[in-house]
Order: C-alpha cells, then sequence, then structure tokens
C-alpha cells in the first residue's frame, strides 16, 4: 500500500494520476492537491445527472509503542481475523481507504457499465481539520448529486454531522534553578516514571460516547492524588495521546518524591491502581497503571508550573457535554482532550483539544472555555477557524433513493442518522456555489483513528453494491434532475 499520512499525500496523488492517465480520464486537481477524476455516463446513462463520489486520501497514523512501524515510508502489514481486517500493531487506513477504492473501482469500470456521469473527488489531508475539504476549488464539482463513503456502519445512511474546531494550548515551562534542565539526582530523591497503557482509544467524536479512558486525565489525575498525599512531590515531566481526533491511549509522566516517602507513595499508587482498574473494567478491561523507578532524570518542574498543568490537564473538557435533543442517542456537543507534548524548543508544552458540536455557539462557547482556563492557568491559546457541521435534510430525494435500494438490496430499512463526527460534506456544500444533495454510508468499520481498527469483511461487497444500485437508479431515471429521483 501506499503510504498517506495527512499533509504527506503527494505519493498517494501521483499514484490517481497514474490511474487517469491509463485509463485515459480526465484529472484536474487544485493548489490544495484536491484531485478530480472525471469519468462520462456510459451503458444508457449519458444524459444521467452527474454524481460526485467523494473520500479523502489521507490516514491518521496511530501506532502501538512496541510498533517500529514509520508511516512515511513502510506499507500497512494487514492481518485477516476471521471476518475481519486489521493491521499489525498500526491504524489500518480503511477510514478512508475503502471509499477512495470504491471511487477506482467505478472508475475502471467497463465502457459498457450502467453509470451516470461520474466526478469522483479525492481529498486531501481531511483527518487534522477537514483542511483540504476547506480550501477546495468548488470550480471542480458541477455535480448535484453526492456519495459520501467516509462513515463506518454499514446498514446506517448518514445525512448529518457535527462541526468542530481544534484549540492548541501554549503552557510555558518553568524548571527549578537554572535553564539547564539536566541534573544529578540527589541521594535523597527517588525518581518515577507513572504510566497509562493499554487502552483502546478511537475516534473523538464517534467514540467519544462510549466510556473509554483518556489516559491524559488518568495519569493526570493521579499524578494529582500523589501530589496531596506525598510530601516533597516534585513534578519533571508528562507526555501522552498522538493526534487530536483520537482518544489519548497511552500517557506516561516522571516524578521525583524523598526517599522517606517511598512507603507514602507505595500505598497511595495502591489504591490508585485499584479505584482506575475497577472504574473503567467494563469499558478498558486491558487498562494497566504502572509505576516504575528510574535512576537519572532531568530537572523538576517548579511548584508552581507543575501545579498551574495539573489544574489544567485535570479540568480541561473532555468527553460528552450535551447529548442531542433532536436525534435519539446522538452527542451535540462533546470535547477531547488529544494531546501534551513537550516542545524543547520553544520551552512549552503543546495541549491539543478538539471540540465538536451540531450547534455553532455551543461549539464555540466550549472553546471560549478552553481559552478562559488556559489563561487562568497560565497559558495561551491558539485557535484556528472551526469548520461547519452538515445540516441534515430528512426530505433529501436522494436519501429516498438510498433508503429504497438498501431496502431491495438487504431487505430491512436503513436507519437514517446524524453523526458526531467530521465529514466533508457540509464544508464541500458550503464551498460551492450550486445545492448539493448529499448521503454518507460505508461498510462497518470498527476503531478508527486507533491500532485495532478493522473493516468487516462481509459488509464490504453489500457497501458496493448499494453504491452502483444507487447509480443505476439514476440512471434510469433518464432525467437531468435530481427531482426525478
Amino acid at each position: 500500500s501506499i503510504p498517506r499520512p495527512s499533509k504527506k499525500e503527494a505519493k498517494v496523488l501521483e499514484y490517481l494520476r497514474e490511474f487517469a492517465d491509463k485509463h485515459g480520464l480526465e484529472l484536474n486537481q487544485d493548489r490544495k492537491g484536491n484531485t478530480m477524476i472525471k469519468r462520462p455516463g456510459s451503458g444508457g446513462g449519458e444524459r444521467a445527472p452527474t454524481v460526485v463520489i467523494q473520500g479523502h486520501v489521507d490516514m491518521v497514523t496511530e501506532k502501538n509503542s512496541s510498533s517500529k512501524h514509520n508511516f512515511d515510508t513502510d506499507p500497512i502489514e494487514l492481518t485477516k481475523d476471521g471476518d475481519w481486517i486489521r493491521a499489525s500493531g498500526t491504524t489500518l487506513g480503511a477510514d478512508n481507504g475503502i471509499g477512495v477504492c470504491a471511487a477506482l473501482a467505478l472508475l475502471e469500470m467497463p465502457n459498457d457499465a450502467k453509470l451516470p456521469p461520474l466526478e469522483c473527488l479525492f481529498t486531501v489531508d481531511e483527518e487534522t481539520g477537514l483542511t483540504g475539504a476547506k480550501e477546495l476549488d468548488a470550480k471542480l464539482i458541477t455535480g448535484e448529486l453526492m456519495l459520501n463513503l467516509d462513515t463506518e456502519e454499514w446498514g446506517s445512511v448518514y445525512i448529518g454531522c457535527a462541526g468542530s474546531g481544534d484549540t492548541i494550548v501554549e503552557f510555558p515551562v518553568q524548571h527549578d534553578g537554572g535553564s539547564d534542565v539536566k541534573t544529578e539526582l540527589a541521594t535523597e530523591q527517588k525518581s518515577y516514571r507513572l504510566v497509562c497503557r493499554g487502552l483502546k482509544g478511537g475516534h473523538s467524536g464517534a467514540d467519544i460516547a462510549s466510556g473509554r479512558g483518556n489516559a491524559i486525565r488518568i495519569v493526570a489525575l493521579a499524578l494529582n492524588s500523589i501530589r496531596e498525599s506525598v510530601q516533597g512531590f516534585r513534578l519533571i515531566c508528562i507526555s501522552g495521546g498522538n493526534k487530536r481526533n483520537a482518544i489519548a491511549r497511552e500517557c506516561q509522566a516522571e516524578f521525583l518524591i524523598p526517599e522517606s516517602e517511598m512507603s507514602a507513595l507505595e500505598s497511595d499508587f495502591k489504591i490508585l491502581s485499584e479505584n482506575i482498574t475497577t472504574e473503567f473494567k467494563v469499558e478498558e478491561p486491558s487498562i494497566k497503571l504502572e509505576l516504575e523507578s528510574q535512576n537519572s532524570v532531568e530537572k523538576p518542574l517548579s511548584p508552581q508550573c507543575a501545579d498551574r498543568l495539573l489544574c489544567l490537564l485535570t479540568n480541561l473538557p473532555h468527553g460528552v457535554i450535551k447529548m442531542s435533543a433532536k436525534f435519539k442517542d446522538l452527542v451535540e456537543t462533546s470535547s477531547n482532550l488529544g494531546a501534551v507534548k513537550q516542545d524543547k524548543g520553544k520551552g512549552i508544552y503543546a495541549i491539543t483539544c478538539l471540540t465538536r458540536s451540531t450547534l455553532p455557539t455551543s461549539l464555540e462557547n466550549v472553546r471560549k472555555s478552553i481559552k478562559l482556563l488556559a489563561k487562568i492557568c497560565g497559558g495561551s491559546v491558539l485557535q484556528p477557524a472551526s469548520y461547519p457541521g452538515w445540516d441534515p435534510n430528512p426530505d433529501s430525494k436522494l436519501l429516498c433513493s438510498t433508503k429504497k435500494c438498501y431496502k431491495e438490496l438487504s431487505g430491512k430499512d436503513a436507519k437514517v442518522l446524524a453523526i458526531h463526527a467530521g465529514l466533508e460534506c457540509g464544508v464541500i456544500s458550503a464551498r460551492c456555489p450550486h445545492e448539493i444533495d448529499t448521503v454518507s454510508f460505508g461498510p462497518t468499520i470498527i476503531d478508527a483513528h486507533s491500532p485495532d481498527e478493522r473493516v468487516k469483511i462481509s459488509t464490504v461487497a453489500p457497501f458496493f453494491k448499494l453504491v452502483l444500485m444507487i447509480l443505476n437508479k439514476i440512471v434510469s431515471s433518464k432525467k437531468e434532475s435530481r427531482s426525478q429521483l
């Protein structure tokens, strides 16, 4: 497979260009790298309405701490596990590789296949804030119907999604004594590393209501408890999480205590570990909170700096904030504490949060509260502009057609839902001067944005069959207007 981390999609974009050349298809690309490949209608669909098939080429690059995988150079190692395809210790990239593959399969179908004109839109940099869609050149799109192939629950058709906005808190680091952060461990002090691992992680939107643990929050709360019960506690550093849109699976911190407090620490840690295991025994059966001794350390943070940092990490909003009153079991507003990393060059901790909401006012109110908390704790904030959600249209004619096709295919009624995650549908629609009737669906993908990501094999073939059925129905309408779907 082709390596395709967000913002590093050059290789896969080159593949798309070679693919278009090989099949004699028109390709257009905007400045951002968003790529459109067009296929004329065929098999009686020459005058049918043009349909946009949309997916993103980049993927989330998460791996287990034991993995040596290099996402910039190494292909994903696939494994089959019963009815599932997964990767070996890394994210799989089915999000949204499945959608991209489906579009390519359509483009290379026989010249007499019953298909309407297709505009296959491959966007870039979706996973780091939908920046490809945000900067899309709307002139690429002429179609007024769109199938987004980037949702992950077979049997569900999505017609709406949440908007979101990033917050990056820059927290200044203050060490004890001088600018040199290296020091020798004093003989009367003991150094420890506290590690939380074994969590499921997952998508910060789709999985945010699952009750899964956030490793950063768990470690921060544990450190705060140790600080309160162990005299002479000194925090050295903390690091956890990797992505703004993934629930943090691992986190570690280092700290100092006087040797005289070792027994107090051991006693407190035993209670901490038991309490955390009990709290997450259902959602996180593999959780591990471990305490390891060390021999050498860096200089600790000043007590005031450590207090403010722990205050920030234990109080930043994380998880579900409000459920929707309109849609059953749909999260309306949430926030994810995604990562905390030390940038020694800048002398800061960078703390990344991602807030989502179907309501723009609620989204911005949460971001304002993060900004206020950061300011109180001595940090500064970077908040790029948020992106809009996708307003549901239950009267969509394309939705009606999709539901009929799914019923014919499966004998069951499709579930019509909105999703608490970022889809490009709303952003793309906002960029285009004309209205685009859109639905989104896909095969079953579990634990996207984590190394446990997997796709259910038995849902892939019917997913593609549904795509073909919808397109065939559009051709059969024999109208150049979506009103006849």
